[in-house]
């Protein structure tokens, strides 16, 4: 009897897939990538309806929108919803060997059997980050030792290098950077130092005396360059010991990231395209077509559904999201161009959005002073600049009206209140919702790397209360 196929989920957190030079981007930033990625199939249209990292992350292991995890913010309370299975849970209990590299501490990570974590953060001051390195370091060891075995395997990396703080190894550094980022005449990272909810952070790690974004968004492009030398190691790694023809590669994100967008200033928040708009990628010889490109949408729920048909393995599940994998075989496969979005991160805000449109809708004041009702011409405006909601009521209220049906739909159809509407505690102050801009300017605050790491990691979940296959 053939062994079953292993799989490698490569996550990289806070990557916008029009940074990639797989993706058309200017800059050489995923050469390696852009390679390996040829062998298979990448989609152009992939999103993360539901940020950040704990429910963009859960949706992609339990193939569920936000409504079937029942998960909606970054600090989310308990465990995952009851009965809910994760891709873990599920190759575990058919013989699959589980490891999980870097994500020991999110509820989205439950049903492992086996964690290993690494050092994935840094400061100015501790010098610059070898992120990549230091995940390979516990990985290819792992990888060694569970291709080694009987078992099939299921490897989940997270890799953390686009995540701030931005603070790639030397010559990546300069490598997209020629101009003097200490030159006083330049001001544009002025209102960035004067964010008060970030700037005790950004001066963590910004290198003391920086006046320049433009040096800001080079370190971002080239910690994308490290850590896509460093996966190449990986790849080679998987080749080294013969296992490429038996092991599906998938390669996604659990977000974008804003740079100098929006006045979100390099982090995860608010619901524009540079927060949503992530890679998504399949290699497996024989089962996924070579250089096939899709511009289908697809979703994070969508990952999960397809990585288990594509090995052939079939649950009693009824995921929200649907399998890609018919359109490697050339088949047909209904969209969904337009759909439900939601964060809880440093904002608590929902919308709609459709080929054409975006609709944002604050839930309570944000600390961006920035207006309840957002609208956006995406084929006009791309970049989400020109907020048209007061020009285009009759749009406004369209959209209002197709994202309150659907919640009504999915509340309906989970017996369960819209999660956004029930954790009131998304930003762990215990003060329910702000009343004010003003509040929420001067409630949020990360000062440190240690206290960005402490956001995204809590106890370890119950084991507990997995679904019955």
């Amino acid at each position: 009897m053939a062994r079953k196929t292993n799989v490698i989920l490569i996550g990289i957190d806070s990557i916008r897939a029009d940074h990639m030079s797989m993706f058309g981007y200017k800059r050489l930033t995923t050469p390696h990538l852009d390679k390996f990625v040829k062998r298979g199939a990448a989609f152009e249209n992939m999103f993360s309806p539901h940020i950040p990292t704990t429910p963009g992350y859960t949706s992609m292991f339990t193939g569920m929108d936000t409504f079937g995890m029942d998960v909606v913010a970054l600090r989310h309370q308990g465990g995952l919803r009851k009965g809910l299975t994760t891709l873990a849970e599920i190759l575990g209990k058919r013989g699959y060997a589980t490891t999980c590299v870097g994500f020991s501490g999110n509820p989205a990570s439950r049903g492992f059997q086996k964690y290993l974590d690494f050092e994935g953060w840094g400061s100015w001051e501790a010098g610059r980050s070898h992120k990549a390195e230091n995940l390979n370091k516990v990985t290819i060891p792992e990888l060694k030792r569970l291709a080694g075995g009987r078992k099939p395997f299921f490897l989940f990396l997270r890799h953390m290098d686009p995540h701030s703080p931005y603070l790639p190894p030397r010559p990546f550094d300069r490598m997209f950077y020629e101009g003097n980022e200490f030159d006083k005449k330049n001001r544009s990272l002025d209102p960035v130092y004067k964010f008060k909810p970030f700037c005790d952070y950004f001066a963590s790690w910004f290198p003391p005396g920086c006046t320049d974004k433009d040096y800001i968004i080079a370190q971002y492009d080239g910690a994308l360059a490290y850590m896509d030398a460093c996966i190449a190691n990986i790849f080679q790694t998987v080749q080294s010991l013969g296992i490429e023809e038996e092991t599906l590669v998938v390669i996604d994100s659990d977000h974008g990231e804003t740079l100098h967008d929006h006045d979100c200033y390099y982090d995860h928040h608010g619901l524009y395209d540079c927060t949503l708009h992530i890679p998504l990628a399949f290699v497996l010889p024989g089962k996924v077509p070579a250089g096939a490109r899709f511009r289908d949408y697809c979703h994070m729920k969508d990952v999960t559904p397809t990585i288990l048909d594509l090995l052939g393995e079939k649950t009693n599940i009824k995921f929200d999201g649907r399998s890609l994998a018919p359109l490697f075989a050339g088949q047909e496969r209904v969209q969904e161009p337009e759909y439900y979005i939601t964060e809880c991160t440093w904002m608590r805000k929902h919308g709609w959005r459709t080929p054409e449109w975006k609709l944002i809708h604050a839930l309570e004041p944000d600390f961006h002073f920035k207006p309840e009702v957002e609208l956006y011409n995406l084929l006009q405006d791309p970049e989400e600049n020109n907020n048209v909601a007061k020009q285009e009521p009759g749009v406004v209220k369209m959209l209002e009206a197709r994202m309150q049906a659907h919640i009504a739909k999915r509340e309906k159809a989970t017996g369960r209140r819209n999660p956004i509407y029930t954790n009131l505690n998304w930003h762990g102050k215990g003060c329910g919702p702000f009343k004010t801009s003003k509040q929420a300017y001067e409630s949020m605050h990360i000062g440190s790397p240690k206290a960005a790491k402490g956001l995204q990691a809590k106890e370890l979940q119950t084991q507990r209360g997995a679904k019955k296959l």
